[in-house]
């Protein structure tokens, strides 16, 4: 039989698993194990941790990217709601001056004297109020 088809005794015993035990770091171990074991234990249990930590950073990541898709989702609908408000105002002022032009044309000039009138009076009322407060 080769040592393929033998299981290893563990699932995270590495060293069981490649045949080999890992070289010695020079640091001493708390366990005192001369074959290694706990050695590749220790690293197992810092990979675990830092993948959780991973993990952890990915699944924070993804809720924002999932945050800023429902952000640009819902401009998008203010975006297009404004377009369509500014397009029915657009229409609205269109009509007016088309109207204020047709009375121009059939009343003359008189009316700008009238609208040139209206803004001296807003303007002195405005400058008298404005210096009197």
């Amino acid at each position: 039989m080769s040592q393929w088809t033998k299981p290893p005794t563990t699932i995270r015993d590495r060293s069981a698993l490649l045949g080999i035990t890992p070289p010695h770091s020079g640091r001493s171990t708390p366990f005192g194990d001369p074959n290694g074991h706990r050695f590749a234990d220790d690293l197992e249990s810092q990979n675990d941790e830092q993948l959780e930590g991973l993990s952890a950073k990915v699944k924070l990541l993804k809720d924002i990217t999932i945050g800023i898709g429902a952000e640009v989702r819902e401009s998008a609908v203010q975006l297009s709601q404004m377009n369509d408000a500014f397009a029915e105002t657009s229409g609205i002022l269109a009509g007016t001056f088309r109207r204020m032009n047709n009375m121009a044309s059939r009343q003359g000039c008189r009316w700008l004297w009238y609208i040139v009138f209206l803004i001296l009076v807003f303007w002195f009322f405005i400058v008298v109020w404005w210096f009197r407060r």
